[in-house]
């Protein structure tokens, strides 16, 4: 196996170097010009970081982004990307995790930058992607990366309020990339069609996939994912063949009566995740390409994206629930009871995860990350680690997993894992909130906010999209005299699901 992913990009750019890789509404990069930008970010890192150290990466939605990161492997770190939109109050909770001493950061994003707790560097990068290149510092600086090297970092939802960063590895990227790559067919002349923000775990396969197989990646405007004529537009004009969406990107095409104005003529592979897949949406889909493989996948952030696939070989119907599949290669899947023992066949039990593809843990955070990778209950005899999901699974007798719903309060919703906790708290910080809970109707993905007390609801709207990012901020608030009990205290949440529409 190679040591590091920089392995695929130095192999992919000396094959084709000349072969567009990354392509955005404005300009597009070979293979060549990416690494170059790459070795020219690497080297201005040199002696700046220490080795295996994190590096912050406020970059935009374009393909010098993905460039960037490579560059700061090239200097032998790790990158933590930041989303600029978020509030300051969310990227400064980020920032006291990470620990940085330099950020990378677009012109465009300066401002944002500039009120950030941050005393570190803050280095725009248009003024650094033409350093002149050091082939010598950069050999040095990459030579003591191994596959248990730390690639990124990526921030997810914390229940304590605080995000959790999840760090993960090359090998373990490296592991999945293969297993997607041998699944999907990936090859040299594929072309995907990029959805998903940089520094969202999903897109991991539109970065990756290309430097390990020679493919291209195009990232589609955001505003396209609403107007299903340009989007289709758009990716016939690109020739994409593969789509590695969340189930709500494929789903809005399907609900706009996309296919009424054409359809993708040359797209071959559609890979979705992140929630249930509507069987109707997949439906239209079907009828519209009928020859396209179709494949759903399942998996957190702590176990490199996805861990299951399931090929999709029937036709969907309105009540069609999709399972979540097998492992890929180099994934294992145990269901646990509460006690840590197996669950019999057919029994529902907590998913939980080993192999080679689990997160290194939870950035500067060990008593969180030794809660949810734990010791293999069911192996006695020598260290295995298993990550606990959360969720909740069985079986079938065809050795398929079914998803069933979370253990705790956390909920996928757009894509993005949410903590109902997050935002009861966030609620709890409004002097005129006395008491609130926080549910979710998973048909219609709504956000509800149960509360007590004289806070007007746009005084909470407006609070919320100050430290929360928009994802979360509830669609739905309910103002209640006093939030239903049972009788042990918890809030009555059968109860409230009695106000959804």
């Amino acid at each position: 196996m190679n040591q590091s992913v920089l392995n695929w990009l130095d192999e992919t750019a000396a094959r084709c170097p000349d072969k567009v890789a990354f392509t955005d509404s404005d300009r597009s990069l070979t293979f060549r010009q990416f690494d170059t930008i790459a070795k020219s970010v690497g080297t201005f890192l040199t002696g700046k970081a220490p080795a295996h150290s994190p590096i912050v990466v406020m970059s935009g939605r374009h393909i010098i982004t993905p460039a960037v990161f490579l560059g700061v492997v090239r200097a032998g770190c790790f990158y933590a990307p930041m989303d600029a939109t978020m509030p300051v109050s969310r990227l400064n909770q980020i920032l006291k995790v990470i620990q940085s001493k330099i950020m990378l950061v677009d012109k465009d994003f300066l401002e944002v930058a500039q009120k950030l707790d941050f005393d570190g560097e803050m280095v725009i990068i248009d003024h650094i992607l033409d350093t002149p290149i050091r082939e010598d510092l950069l050999q040095t600086a990459s030579a003591g990366l191994l596959p248990t090297s730390p690639l990124y970092v990526i921030f997810t939802s914390g229940s304590t309020g605080i995000p959790k960063g999840v760090i993960t590895s090359h090998g373990s990227v490296m592991h999945y990339i293969n297993a997607v790559c041998r699944v999907l067919d990936m090859q040299e002349g594929d072309v995907l069609g990029n959805q998903s923000p940089f520094d969202y775990i999903a897109a991991i396969r539109d970065i990756y996939i290309p430097l390990k197989t020679g493919a291209s990646t195009v990232v589609i405007p955001k505003n396209e994912f609403s107007m299903p004529a340009q989007l289709f537009h758009t990716l016939n004009t690109h020739k994409v063949t593969t789509l590695c969406w969340s189930v709500a990107g494929i789903e809005l095409p399907a609900k706009l009566s996309g296919f009424d104005c054409g359809k993708p003529e040359y797209l071959k592979k559609v890979c979705f995740s992140g929630s249930v897949m509507p069987g109707k949406y997949l439906r239209i889909w079907q009828e519209n390409l009928p020859d396209a493989l179709y494949v759903n996948q399942y998996g957190p952030t702590e176990a490199t994206a996805s861990c299951t696939y399931y090929i999709v070989r029937e036709k969907a119907e309105d009540t069609t629930v999709l399972p979540i599949g097998k492992p890929y290669d180099n994934y294992g899947i145990l269901l646990l009871n509460e006690d840590g023992t197996e669950t019999t066949p057919g029994e529902v039990g907590e998913i939980c995860v080993k192999g080679p593809v689990l997160a290194l843990g939870y950035y500067g955070d060990r008593e969180r990350t030794n809660a949810s990778f734990i010791q293999n209950p069911l192996n006695p005899n020598y260290r295995e680690l298993i990550y606990k999901t959360g969720d909740l699974g069985r079986f079938r007798e065809d050795g398929n997993l079914e998803f069933h719903g979370r253990i705790d309060r956390q909920i996928k919703h757009m894509g993005h894992r949410i903590e109902l906790g997050e935002i009861e708290k966030t609620a709890g910080e409004i002097s005129g909130v006395a008491d609130c809970c926080a549910l979710y109707q998973k048909e219609k993905e709504l956000l509800y906010l149960f509360y007590t007390g004289d806070a007007a609801s746009r005084e909470i709207v407006l609070h919320f999209r100050t430290v929360l990012p928009a994802f979360m901020v509830p669609r739905k608030l309910i103002k209640l005299e006093a939030l239903p009990r049972l009788p042990n205290g918890k809030p009555d949440m059968q109860t409230m699901k009695s106000y959804f529409k």
